[in-house]
Formats: C-alpha cells, sequence, structure tokens
C-alpha cells in the first residue's frame, strides 16, 4: 500500500495557510500591524508601507495543524511517520527541529512586535538577537547530541564521528552554521514572494530527498512546509497583501536548518540553500568592500536589492532566484541518490 502522508500533508498545509490570509490579514489591518520601510531600501518600497506584516503566523499554523493531522493519517493507516515516532531517536529529531523553529519564531514575534509598537524598523538589538538565536541553536544541538547523532553524513567523505578527535569540530561549526542561515532566510525575504517561493523549492528538495532516504518524518514536515510556502505565496506575491516578517522568516530559517539535520546531512543546505548563502555574503562583502575602499561592490545589498537597482522587476528576480535554488537542490538530490 502506498503511503500518502506527504501528499496528504502538503494539502493541508497549503489549504490552511491560504484560508487563514482571509482571517489573519484583516485582523492585522485592524490591529495596525503595517509594515515600516526601511529608509536604506529602494525608493519605489515606499509605496508598501503599511502592508500588514507577521503574517507569517499563518504558515505556522499550516505546519503545525498539517503535520498533527498528517501523524494521525499515517497512524491510522500504519505509515512510516506514525512508525519512526515508535523509536526514540526520529522521535526527538522530529520534535526538536519543530521546537527550535518554534524557538526562532518567537524571537522573530518579539522583533515585529517592537517594530510595529516603536513604529519603526529597528526592532530588538543585534546583540539581543543573536544572544537568543544562539542560546536556542546550542540547546537544539545539545538535544540532539543527547538523543544519539553520533555521525553527519558528509558528501565523497562518507559518515564521519563527531564525537572524538577532529569529529568533534562539527558542534562549534554546526552552532554557526544554525544561525547563520537562519539570519540569512530572514535577509532572504526583501521582496514580494522571495523567501517563501525559494523556500517552498528548498522544502520539495529535502521532501524528495527524504522520500528516497526513507525517512516519513522528515518527509512529512518538508511536505507541511512546502504546502505553508505554497499557501502564503498566495496573499504574498507581488503586489503583496501580506508579508511574513521575521516571525516568518526566522520560523522559515529554523525549519529548513530542522529538515537538514532530519536527513542526517547538514552539510547539503549549503547547495540546497545556497540562495540564502548568496545573499548573506552579499552583505557581508558589501560591508567588507566599502570598509577597505570606501566604494559599494553592489548597488544595494542584500543581492536581491541590487539586481532591483539595475532594472530587474520583483517578478523577474523571483524566479532567477528560484531557479538557482532549484539548480542547487537538484544537484543535493543527486548526491543523496547517486550516494556520492
Amino acid at each position: 500500500m502506498k503511503d500518502y502522508t506527504a501528499v496528504i500533508v502538503a494539502i493541508i498545509s497549503f489549504a490552511i495557510t491560504s484560508l487563514l490570509g482571509f482571517i489573519i490579514i484583516p485582523y492585522l489591518r485592524k490591529l495596525k500591524f503595517g509594515q515600516t520601510i526601511l529608509e536604506e531600501g529602494p525608493n519605489w518600497h515606499k509605496a508598501k508601507q503599511g502592508t500588514p506584516t507577521m503574517g507569517g503566523v499563518m504558515m505556522v499554523a499550516g505546519v503545525l495543524l498539517s503535520i498533527t493531522t498528517g501523524f494521525a493519517y499515517s497512524y491510522l493507516t500504519e505509515g512510516d511517520f506514525a512508525h519512526e515516532m515508535y523509536d526514540a531517536y526520529h522521535l526527538t529529531i522530529l520534535l526538536a527541529g519543530i521546537i527550535m523553529a518554534l524557538c526562532m519564531c518567537a524571537i522573530g514575534f518579539f522583533d515585529d512586535y517592537i517594530k510595529v509598537v516603536k513604529k519603526r524598523n529597528l526592532g530588538l538589538t543585534a546583540k539581543q538577537k543573536t544572544f537568543m538565536q544562539l542560546l536556542v541553536s546550542a540547546a537544539y544541538l545539545v538535544t540532539l547530541a543527547l538523543c544519539g547523532m553520533h555521525t553527519t553524513y558528509i558528501p565523497f567523505i562518507g559518515e564521519i564521528s563527531i564525537v572524538n578527535g577532529i569529529g568533534l569540530l562539527f558542534w562549534p561549526i554546526a552552532l554557526m552554521f544554525i544561525y547563520g542561515f537562519t539570519n540569512a532566510v530572514n535577509l532572504t525575504d526583501g521582496l514580494d514572494g522571495l523567501a517563501s517561493s525559494v523556500t517552498l523549492v528548498v522544502a520539495c528538495a529535502f521532501m524528495l530527498a527524504s522520500g528516497n532516504m526513507g525517512l516519513g518524518a522528515n518527509n512529512a514536515l518538508s511536505a507541511a512546509l512546502a504546502g505553508a510556502c505554497a499557501g502564503f505565496v498566495v496573499w504574498n506575491f507581488k503586489p503583496a497583501k501580506v508579508f511574513m516578517g521575521d516571525t516568518g522568516s526566522m520560523f522559515l530559517g529554523g525549519m529548513v536548518v530542522a529538515l537538514s539535520f532530519g536527513i542526517g546531512r547538514p552539510v547539503l543546505l549549503i547547495l540546497m540553500g545556497c540562495v540564502y548563502l548568496i545573499e548573506a555574503l552579499s552583505v557581508v562583502l558589501q560591508v567588507f568592500w566599502f570598509k577597505r575602499t570606501g566604494k559599494r561592490l553592489f548597488k544595494m545589498s542584500p543581492l536581491h536589492h541590487h539586481y532591483e537597482m539595475i532594472g530587474l522587476s520583483e517578478q523577474k528576480i523571483v524566479v532567477l532566484f528560484s531557479f538557482i535554488a532549484l539548480i542547487g537542490c537538484v544537484i543535493s538530490l543527486l548526491s543523496i541518490i547517486f550516494n556520492w
């Protein structure tokens, strides 16, 4: 009997996220939770001032409700998802990943709330946000270590031990890896539909990877994220009716990190999440180059703004970046299929 859990989860997640737009968006407008646009951003973004933000709660609801429903369906049909939940290791990996993503979401929510209440695009200070993100990341890694994560897979090398010798370097690197990618996804959220579209591609890739590896729980969670992103795009494509805010982008960051650890190959997120990485590097390079030469390397950073400044429309940039993400995902999937 074929297992349709992932398909059902994706459909439910899409339906919940998209339908919630009819409720959440008017409510956010009523509360006057509108986005404040940065002075440093492109001038034409001023027209987006006041667009409801914190819409990321729609995706959170979509993921949580659909994954719960998916488990119930899998339990009734004796699917792989429910079967894995009898194993303490797989159960912990799933729950720890979801909780970590929700904690990142909470940090983003506090940041958004301060921005909305203060009516300025500042939010939490960099030190406050960094401390909380590193604390959540460290707690997640400690949980993985305690539940029995003793190896990780690196393409062309294979399984390596991370509990002794040079393998212990995995943990501090992983800490910065989680912190970095969570913020990189946040930086990618700068155009209508960009972060949600790119993450939709990445989530679908993780869904295929998990299915190929026989990981039912991660497969279902990937499907939940893919469905939520697709549902959010309905309201977030240009002109956006709602923004996800840090509430949503930090949740997406936590989720893609959790999915990468869920398949036991977090290093593949470097390829699957290449767009996030490029966006973050563009900011770092811009700051470095300006301090060194007094000139800008890009017309504006993150990179999506550079392409805006040279004349590309938001829609074309979304398509371009999603295609780049697709290339990285295809290469990653090939490495799994052929066990590189």
